[in-house]
């Protein structure tokens, strides 16, 4: 199981610092969507430049002209981009084409899909690299879990490597591990704590 580093922080260079402190035990870090709307992609350029070494995936929630945005997530620095599975089927389509003519990847946000095995099923049929369950800030604030959703997608999926997000800390460790994902996404558990480094290490070992 794979650590992503979910970076919403509304600060480029602080993200870089997030990742000095946390590249030790982090294996994706993700641009968020945050410094894609504060900073675009040339805060992006700007950590691939401080770090030429690091996967990093750029969350931009693609939605249509799906070709050009995931070229341009690639042509400044990324490794991995997000396209929404509520998007048209064609737009995924041409994400994937785009992202593996590249040699890059395809990671579909399932955030806001309502049947979540049917389109899990029609995802795993595209020939996306992840697809993922996402519980966002909105829904976590009413103290919803990617849990049950991420276990539709499980079930639905033969191919597609599956990935979970949402309010994630060392305290459901357990759950995640139960869970199986091939990727677990963090932000806040890591980002906001008093010793990023410390924690992420934590995640590290426990997850082993």
């Amino acid at each position: 199981m794979k650590i992503q580093l979910a970076i919403d922080l509304e600060d480029v260079d602080g993200a870089i610092k997030l990742i000095d402190e946390t590249k030790d035990s982090i294996d994706i870090f993700e641009y968020g969507t945050p410094l894609v709307i504060n900073f675009g992609l040339e805060g992006l350029a700007k950590i691939r430049k401080q770090f030429p070494d690091i996967t990093l995936l750029a969350d931009l929630k693609i939605m249509d002209v799906a070709s050009y945005e995931v070229d341009q997530a690639f042509k400044y620095g990324a490794d991995i981009t997000t396209i929404l599975g509520v998007a048209e089927d064609q737009s995924i389509k041409d994400a994937v084409k785009a992202a593996h003519d590249a040699g890059k990847e395809i990671l579909v946000d399932m955030i806001g899909v309502t049947d979540v095995a049917k389109r899990a099923r029609e995802i795993d049929a595209m020939g996306a690299d992840y697809i993922g369950t996402h519980t966002g800030y909105d829904l976590q604030a009413k103290g919803e879990t990617p849990f049950a959703t991420f276990a539709k997608i499980k079930e639905n999926v033969t191919k597609t490597k599956t990935a979970i997000a949402g309010g994630i800390k060392l305290d459901n460790v357990d759950e995640v591990k139960a869970a199986n994902p091939d990727l677990l996404i963090v932000g806040g558990g890591i980002a906001t704590t008093d010793d990023p480094a410390k924690v992420a290490a934590e995640f590290k070992e426990k997850l082993k």
